[in-house]
């Protein structure tokens, strides 16, 4: 028998086995460049607080590794997910030698530095997750070689630069998360073609520019958020006109859109969340908004906006957020709005709106918060109110309302009332404990009466209470002292009276109580720790001295003791404190000389002063020279304080010559040195030039001596300088001229000389700011200078002689004559008073 050789069958053995033996040591070394990827990566992990990465060790198989993930068929790595495990690190380049790496999440750790270029080799990619991070750098334009990736979410991280054109050959692109870094630039016209995208987020970076009309129209797109930018252009008149269109959320606040808002939005009909609020979007609000009925979630807030709010949108049945605020809306609230069951907000404040709050408004029981403030409403409150018994923010201030305030129709739920700016009339209730859960009450600016009830003392969760401007009586409660929240009490112009409770000292940043008829003692009980920060007691019957426990409060700011009977030196022992900025001690009876502290630290005094009046009191001596060398705030313009964001601004009240103002209407105008109307003497300091950021000087009514600094020049933005009704002489310095922003110049009853100067500001002043001074001449005064003078002179020589003939008869009746007009003209000035003449009292009086 023929046998047949085996040789064939031993080949196809040896191939077998040798091609299972090459494709182990393939995937073993493929996963040992995976291995060694990652122990790379772990080397780079410089904290890890749950030691989490213990088990990555070469004892281990990569794959038994604690979030990795592989495949089993080619055995090597195809996830890594180490997402919220507290990792500080950064990535190494070998993370591109993961060819298989399908995801990666590293979300929520402390990763930082750059994103290595070699994340471009990861040609599989489809997910990378590196959100809320600190990477920072640019994201490189290798990414856009991932070309299979469907999400890419690297929002909250530091980003910076621009957004690489290359992302827009992701084609496959599902979500596109770059919110929440430092990103500049415009939005690449190329993420306009990933038509997959289905998620868009661009918000909170620095882009500029227009977005092309193409993204909006990707017909997939879910959600476009490109809030916080300062992104402009207007929506496109086709938005959502392709069939089938997905888009759920649409988020272009806080940028700077304009044009009109298109009546085609309508047909985003999946639409649930539009917020197009703080741009500048004109026009009317489309009334086929109302055919958004999947609409959750809308505002326009802070826009141009004008007619009516349209009564379609009383269709938005699904809507629980409506904001309209800060715009030109006017007309009245529709009744439609009944049918907006599920709404919880709504909010129309800062517009034209008028007529009554419509009783339609009770139908809203899910409603939390109203806010209507800052309109044309009137009317009394509807009574339907009651039916509202979640709400716990009611905001109706500055309208027109008027009648009783019906406590009892208000929710106990209660934590914010604010009705300031009405005509409300009535008294605050006994039962005003009712509303436990009130935080924030501001009944300012109406027609209350009657006393504040003891009963207040039991809202503990109370740390705002507003009530300036009523005409409330009786003393404050002794049971205000169980509020221990309490941080704003301002009470200003009532009359309230009696003395002010020690114990409010205790929790409060601002305190105002001015324009009341409280006497007595300020209470001298401020602890250490003390937060309190403005203290205004402007115009009421306070005497003693200034509580030195005040330098406790180390952030104490403004001091407003005006217009009472405080009798003490100035309080040099608030120089300690590093944020004053303001002191008003106008009209009292504080008396010495001001001079600092004596300090081993040379500290400058007062460093954040800018507004100081001390005018109407007894001080003497000299002007205290070392304060005024050392108002860094007034030397330097870029360390003033722009009061504009101050709370309660209105409360610090500039008491100067001409006028009251309020901070909030003097604006930029709170830069102030008022002295007048003391005892000061010696000369006005050459370095008061240095105060170049000071808006108002005065020195008036004093016995000031010398020259007029011609350092004051320098002060180019001083608009008021008084220095009226001292003994200054000289002639006016030249260099005054230089002050182009000076509106009010006051240097009448002085003994100056000399030509008036006649440029710039100086061409708009007349007589009275000259008035008293007998060696001035020139414009505007009637005295001439120079030539003119001596043949003046000439011509009163001439007169001489012509009197000498003059016989005692003629004399007699002249003075006769004299009498008879002086008489007259005494009378005149006595009742009728021009300013000038009380001017020229003052100035002997003083």
């Amino acid at each position: 028998m023929k046998q047949h050789c085996p040789f064939p069958q031993l080949v196809l053995v040896f191939l077998f086995q040798f091609l299972v033996g090459y494709t182990v040591a393939r995937n073993f070394t493929n996963l040992s460049t995976d291995r060694s990827s990652l122990l790379i990566l772990k080397s780079r992990i410089t904290f890890d607080p749950s030691n989490v990465l213990t088990n990555w060790t070469t004892k281990t198989s990569v794959c038994a590794w604690r979030g990795v993930i592989c495949d089993a068929h080619h055995h090597r790595v195809t996830r890594l997910a180490i997402q919220n495990m507290g990792l500080e690190g950064s990535i190494p380049p070998e993370i591109g030698n993961m060819s298989f790496l399908v995801s990666l999440n590293m979300s929520g750790n402390i990763f930082h530095g750059i994103i290595p270029k070699e994340i471009g080799y990861l040609h599989r990619l489809k997910k990378l997750d590196l959100r809320l991070n600190n990477f920072y750098g640019e994201i490189p334009s290798s990414m856009g070689q991932c070309s299979r990736l469907e999400h890419l979410a690297l929002s909250y991280n530091r980003f910076l630069g621009r957004i690489p054109t290359e992302i827009g050959n992701l084609t496959q692109l599902e979500e596109l998360d770059l919110g929440s870094n430092y990103l500049n630039g415009t939005i690449p016209e190329e993420i306009g073609h990933l038509y997959n995208l289905k998620v868009f987020n661009m918000g909170y970076n620095n882009l500029t520019g227009h977005v092309s009309p193409t993204i909006f129209n990707i017909t997939r797109l879910e959600v476009i958020r490109l809030t916080n930018n300062s992104l402009l252009g207007s929506l496109p008149i086709d938005i959502c006109s392709y069939p089938d269109h997905a888009l759920e959320e649409l988020d272009l606040s806080y940028n700077v859109f304009d044009g009109e808002i298109p009546s085609s939005l309508s047909q985003c009909s999946q639409l649930q969340r539009l917020l197009l609020q703080s741009n500048n979007f004109s026009g009317v609000v489309p009334r086929e908004i109302g055919n958004l009925t999947r609409l959750v979630e809308f505002s326009l807030d802070d826009n141009s906006l004008s007619g009516s709010i349209p009564p379609e949108m009383g269709k938005l049945h699904s809507l629980i957020h409506l904001g309209l605020s800060v715009n030109h809306l006017s007309g009245s609230i529709p009744p439609s709005i009944k049918n907006l069951s599920r709404l919880t907000d709504l909010i129309l404040d800062h517009n034209d709106l008028s007529g009554r709050i419509p009783y339609e408004v009770g139908n809203l029981k899910m409603l939390e918060l109203l806010s209507l403030s800052k309109n044309y409403l009137s009317g009394e409150l509807p009574l339907t109110l009651s039916n509202l018994t979640r709400l716990t923010s009611l905001s109706l201030s500055q309208n027109y309302l008027s009648g009783n305030i019906s406590w009892n129709m208000l929710s106990a739920n209660l934590e914010t009332l604010l009705l300031t700016g009405n005509n409300f009339q009535g008294t605050f209730p006994q039962n005003i404990t009712r509303f436990r859960n009130l935080s924030n009450i501001n009944l300012a600016k109406n027609q209350l009466l009657g006393p504040i009830p003891h009963t207040i003392g039991n809202l503990s969760r109370l740390h705002t209470l507003i009530l300036y401007s009523n005409s409330l009586t009786g003393q404050i409660p002794l049971s205000i002292c169980n509020l221990t929240s309490l941080e704003v009490l301002y009470l200003s112009n009532n009359t309230l009276e009696g003395t002010i409770p020690p114990c409010l000292s205790e929790t409060l940043r601002l305190l105002i109580l001015d324009t009341n008829r409280f006497h007595g003692l300020i209470p001298d009980t401020f602890k250490k720790g003390c937060v309190l920060e403005l203290l205004n007691l402007n115009a009421n019957k306070l005497e003693g001295k200034l509580p030195r426990s005040l330098s406790n409060c180390r952030r104490f700011q403004i001091l407003d003791v005006g217009s009472n009977n405080i009798s003490d030196v100035f309080p040099v022992w608030m120089e300690t404190l590093p944020q004053v900025q303001g002191l008003h001690l106008k009209s009292n009876k504080f008396h010495g000389t001001i001079s600092p502290l004596e300090s081993k630290t040379k500290k400058p005094p007062f460093p954040m002063l800018q507004y100081f009046v001390a005018s109407e009191n007894e001080f003497t001596g000299p002007l205290p020279v070392e304060y005024l060398t050392n108002l860094g705030a007034l030397m330097n313009p870029t360390r003033t304080r722009d009061w504009s964001n101050f709370p309660f601004k209105e409360t610090v009240v500039l008491d100067l010559k001409g006028g009251k103002y309020p901070l909030e209407k003097l604006r930029m105008m709170y830069t102030v040195i008022d002295l007048s109307m003391n005892k000061f003497d010696g000369n006005i300091p050459h370095f008061i030039g240095n105060l170049k950021s000071l808006m108002i000087l005065n020195l008036s009514h004093n016995n000031l001596g010398g020259k007029i600094p011609e350092s004051l020049g320098n002060i180019t933005s001083l608009d008021t300088l008084d220095l009226s009704c001292n003994r200054l002489v000289g002639e006016i310095p030249g260099a005054l001229v230089e002050m182009t922003f000076l509106s009010r110049l006051n240097l009448s009853y002085n003994l100056l000389v000399g030509m008036i100067p006649h440029l710039n500001q100086f061409k708009t002043f007349d007589n009275t700011s000259y008035v008293g001074n007998s060696g001035l001449c020139g414009f505007p005064l009637t005295n001439e200078c120079g030539e003119s003078r001596r043949e003046e002179e000439d011509e009163n020589e001439e007169e001489d002689d012509f009197f000498d003939g003059f016989t005692w008869e003629i004399v007699v009746m002249g003075y006769g004559c004299g009498f008879s007009f002086g008489v007259i003209l005494f009378l005149f000035l006595w009742y009728v008073r021009p300013k000038w003449f009380v001017n020229f009292l003052i100035c002997i009086a003083n």
